[in-house]
């Protein structure tokens, strides 16, 4: 007997249709997606803690008195000035904003097309397939 979400279902909740390749392709489109959303997801998450580290980066260059500050592009540093500094920083948050908002826009797309392909699989197969994570 089939279970859904660890329950099994009763004989009404049963649904004998035949996987067909269309419903099969719809599936596997689906797997595909959601892979992708949490890899999305994760992308985003890194993205907003690097904001966050830029944020405080360009909030203790406020602090400093003109001085010459320690900068570090990966793995080297060198020095440059407050102003050079504070410059990366504004054209690097706006290079991670854009990137935030491209994934932000991946990941309602994806959603919107989980959402179709939902209506889709459970209005052929009921509670005999299990779409949610």
């Amino acid at each position: 007997m089939p279970e859904a979400n660890g329950m099994i279902l009763s004989k009404e909740e049963e649904n004998d249709n035949e996987v067909r390749r269309e419903d099969q392709d719809a599936i596997n489109e689906f797997g595909r997606l959601n892979a992708r959303l949490d890899e999305v997801k994760r992308q985003v998450d890194a993205l907003k803690k690097t904001l966050e580290k830029i944020d405080d980066a360009s909030t203790e260059l406020m602090m400093c008195d003109g001085d010459n500050v320690m900068l570090r592009l990966g793995g080297a540093m060198f020095e440059a000035t407050e102003e050079e500094a504070t410059e990366y920083c504004e054209a690097e948050v706006e290079r991670q904003q854009e990137i935030l908002d491209k994934l932000s826009e991946e990941e309602a797309g994806i959603v919107e097309r989980q959402e179709t392909l939902k209506k889709l699989l459970y209005g052929r197969f009921g509670k005999s397939i299990n779409l949610e994570a």
